[in-house]
C-alpha cells in the first residue's frame, strides 16, 4: 500500500512540526491535526499472489480519489504548496484527481447520508466528475424539451462519463417531478416524460437504477474496497506508513480518535499484521552487509543486486501480471501504484536475505511466506517513527523508548530576550538540533547524532554568551530545583525549630 496526499504537516498550526522531544502521543496529536486538514489524492495497491514455484505475481493498481460530494455537508481540505509542487515534479495528473477521482466516505459520513436518503433530504453538494455547468446544461436541455413533449416521449442525454451518470439522474428527478431517467450504455441517460402516478410506480420498482442502496454504494466508492481489504486480514505492507494508517482510519473507517492508544487498538483490529519496509531495511542494514539507503527506490535497486546473497538460493521471482506490465519498463517514483509494488518487492527480497543469513543450514529453494513472516517476527506491527522519543510505534504492544545522544543544556549570559527560534538559528549553522526552553535563560538541545553533540560541546567551549554542557536531570530540571529549594526551606525551619526548642529547655 502507498498513498499520496495534498500535504503532510500543516504549517498554519502552531508548534505542529515534528520534534525529537515528541512522545508518540504528542506526535499523534500533531499528525491528527494535519490528517484532518489534508486529503488523499492517490492510493496505490499491489497484490502479491504466490504461484506453485518460487514466484509471486503482482497485480498493481492506482486509484485516484476524491471525497464524496453526495450528502448534506460539503467536504473541505487544504493544499500544501510544497506537496503539490513535489507531485507535479513527478508527473501527477491533477485532472484525473479532480475529474475522475473515486469517491469515499467514513462510517460517520455514511450514517449521515443514510439518514438523509431515508428522509429524502439528500442533495449533491458539488460534483467531482462533472462541474455545475454540466448539470445546468442537462437541466436546461430537459426543461426545454419537456415543455412540448407528450407523456411517454423520450430524449437522450449524451457524453456523461463517470459520476455524471448518477449525478444527472438524481438532480433531474429532484428538480422535475414529471420525468423518469434510465442509464443507457455508451455514457448516455434516457429521459422519459411520465405522469405523477407512473412516476410513483417506477420509484417503487426493484429495477430502479437509482435505488437508495445503489446511491449509497456509489457514494461510498473506494470505501467498499477498503472494507474488503479489512475482511481479508492479509499482511499490509507500506513504507514509513504512519501517515498512511492515519489517513486510512480517518477517510475510510472513522474520524481519528483523540486517544493515541485507541487509534493503535483500532488499527490493530483492522489490520492485525502490518509491516513497514522502512523498519525492515533498517534491520537488514544491521544484520547484513547492506549499504545505507535513503529511499524506497534505492533499497529496491540494492536488493535487486545478486551480489548481496551470492551463495544462497535465488530470491523469489517477482513478475508483473499481464495488463500490469507498465512498471517493468520504466520507473515511476512517487506514483502510488509503483511505490506499492516497490514495498512488496522490498519486503520479499529483504525477508529472503534475512532468512538466508539467519541460519547455518541450507535454505530450501522455495521458502514459504510463513517462513518469511517468522524471520520478520520482531518487526511485525512496528511502524517507523521519524525524529521522536521512540524509534517505532508498536501496534500490538507497548512503545519502547529509543536511545538518543545525551541532551545538551545551553545557559545564556549577557544576551537577554533570546527565543527558541534564535537559539535554533544559532546552532543550525553547525548542525541540526531541536530546541525547547527550560527556563528564562536556559534551553535544552536534542539531536539524533552523537557527532553533532561532540561538535557543539567542542566549538562552544569558550563562547562569550552561550555556555553548553550535558543535561543532568538532577542539576538542570526546574522541578528538581524547585523540590530542592522546598526541601531546603523545610530543613531550615526544622533546624530553627529544633534550636529554639532546645534554648527554651
Amino acid at each position: 500500500l502507498d498513498m499520496e496526499f495534498t500535504g503532510l504537516h500543516s504549517t498554519s498550526l502552531q508548534n505542529n512540526e515534528p520534534s525529537l522531544f515528541d512522545s508518540p502521543a504528542e506526535r499523534y496529536v500533531k499528525a491528527r491535526q494535519s490528517v484532518q486538514r489534508f486529503t488523499l489524492v492517490q492510493l496505490g495497491l499491489a497484490i502479491f499472489s504466490k504461484e506453485n514455484s518460487n514466484k509471486y505475481v503482482v497485480h498493481s493498481y492506482n486509484f485516484f480519489l476524491f471525497p464524496s460530494t453526495l450528502g448534506i455537508r460539503d467536504v473541505e481540505f487544504t493544499l500544501s504548496a510544497s506537496s503539490i509542487q513535489f507531485l507535479s515534479h513527478y508527473g501527477f495528473d491533477y485532472n484525473k484527481f479532480l475529474k475522475d477521482g473515486i469517491p469515499y466516505m467514513n462510517e460517520v459520513q455514511e450514517k449521515i447520508l443514510r439518514q438523509h436518503l431515508l428522509a429524502g433530504t439528500w442533495k449533491v453538494c458539488s460534483t467531482n466528475n462533472a462541474d455545475k455547468d454540466v448539470l445546468k446544461k442537462a437541466i436546461d436541455e430537459v426543461t426545454s424539451w419537456i415543455a412540448a413533449a407528450k407523456e411517454e416521449d423520450t430524449m437522450i442525454l449524451q457524453d456523461l462519463n463517470g459520476y455524471h451518470m448518477l449525478d444527472v439522474q438524481l438532480v433531474l428527478r429532484q428538480a422535475l417531478r414529471n420525468v423518469w431517467t434510465e442509464p443507457l450504455g455508451d455514457n448516455k441517460v434516457k429521459v422519459k416524460k411520465v405522469s405523477p402516478e407512473h412516476r410513483q410506480l417506477l420509484e417503487n420498482s426493484s429495477y430502479d437504477h437509482c435505488q437508495k442502496k445503489l446511491i449509497l454504494l456509489s457514494a461510498r466508492g473506494f470505501t467498499n474496497l477498503f472494507q474488503i481489504l479489512v475482511k481479508a486480514k492479509k499482511p499490509l505492507v507500506g513504507h514509513n506508513m504512519l501517515m498512511d494508517l492515519m489517513h486510512l482510519h480517518e477517510k475510510f473507517y472513522r474520524p481519528l480518535p483523540e486517544s493515541y492508544e485507541e487509534f493503535k487498538r483500532n488499527i490493530h483490529n483492522l489490520f492485525p499484521v502490518i509491516i513497514d519496509t522502512k523498519i525492515v531495511t533498517k534491520y537488514v542494514q544491521k544484520k547484513c552487509l547492506f549499504p545505507r539507503v535513503s529511499s524506497l527506490l534505492e533499497a529496491y535497486a540494492v536488493l535487486c543486486s545478486s551480489r548481496l546473497n551470492p551463495k544462497g538460493p535465488p530470491c523469489p521471482v517477482i513478475a508483473l501480471a499481464s495488463g500490469c506490465s507498465r512498471y517493468a519498463e520504466k520507473k515511476f517514483p512517487h506514483e502510488a501504484g509503483y511505490d506499492a509494488f516497490l514495498c512488496g518487492s522490498v519486503l520479499l527480497m529483504s525477508a529472503h536475505l534475512l532468512l538466508c543469513s539467519s541460519t547455518d543450514d541450507a535454505v530450501e529453494a522455495d521458502p514459504s511466506f510463513s517462513q518469511y513472516l517468522t524471520v520478520l517476527a520482531e518487526l511485525v506491527n512496528k511502524v517507523n517513527f521519524i525524529r521522536g522519543g521512540v524509534s517505532s510505534i508498536n501496534f500490538s504492544g507497548e512503545d519502547v523508548p529509543c536511545r538518543h545522544p545525551p541532551a545538551l543544556v545551553v545557559h545564556v549570559r549577557g544576551w537577554p530576550g533570546l527565543t527558541e527560534r534564535q537559539i535554533y538559528q544559532e546552532f543550525r549553522a553547525h548542525c541540526r538540533f531541536d530546541v525547547r526552553r527550560l527556563s528564562k535563560n536556559q534551553f535544552i538541545l536534542l539531536s539524533n547524532k552523537y557527532k553533532h553533540v561532540r561538535l557543539v560541546l567542542r566549538d562552544y567551549r569558550h563562547h562569550p554568551h552561550l555556555q553548553v554542557s550535558v543535561y543532568r536531570h538532577w542539576r538542570h530540571s526546574p522541578s528538581v530545583s524547585c523540590l530542592l529549594q522546598i526541601s531546603g526551606i523545610v530543613a531550615l525551619w526544622s533546624l530553627l525549630a529544633f534550636a529554639l526548642g532546645g534554648a527554651r529547655s
